[in-house]
């Protein structure tokens, strides 16, 4: 099979984590909304956010990098981040304000890449430090929502999740700046 057919195939193990990623967001989301099974919510989300990991070195691993996960994979961590974040601050484990600062960034986009691929504009590709301020992010959000739930170690958990929230924003800011960059390139040629 030819580098290029490869690249066009749907059905390989990495998308197939990506769409169970995005088809368990709502059973996270009901668990966490439930105080009562909020603890099993915050086990799956992090199941959830541990195959965004897997599915990536699966991908590259295996030689099963293609189009489709190029686009399923951004997509899916950001529907899961998204849907944790509304989750929280509908909960009150998590102030509105820095929810948004997230939430419009990743609006701003996904909007923007959907109108690159209707317009037929330039693919730009996700960069490691967009990457690693997902990572961050993915971690520094849930450990302020599990300490304001009062979960075990509750203290340590918003403390150490206040430190990295600002440090994983900056470095999404950072991602930005890039990505138009990139666009401004691909626009130049």
């Amino acid at each position: 099979m030819t580098a290029r057919a490869r690249s066009r195939r749907i059905l390989t193990v990495p998308n197939l984590l990506s769409l169970l990623r995005i088809a368990l967001i709502p059973v996270f989301v009901s668990l966490i909304a439930d105080p009562d099974t909020r603890l099993g919510g915050f086990i799956l989300l992090g199941f959830v956010q541990a195959t965004d990991w897997v599915d990536g070195v699966i991908a590259r691993r295996y030689g099963q990098v293609t189009e489709l996960g190029k686009l399923l994979d951004p997509l899916a961590d950001r529907l899961a981040v998204a849907a944790a974040l509304i989750t929280f601050v509908a909960t009150g484990i998590f102030p509105l304000w820095a929810a948004l600062l997230v939430l419009v960034r990743d609006g701003l986009v996904l909007v923007a890449a959907a109108v690159l691929a209707v317009t037929g504009g330039p693919r730009i590709e996700v960069r490691r430090i967009g990457k690693i301020a997902t990572f961050t992010l993915m971690w520094a959000i849930p450990m302020i929502a599990w300490g304001n739930a009062g979960l075990p170690i509750d203290d340590i958990a918003v403390v150490l999740g206040w430190i990295w929230f600002p440090i994983g924003y900056l470095e999404y800011l950072a991602a930005t700046v890039f990505y138009v960059d990139d666009l401004r390139l691909a626009y130049a040629r």
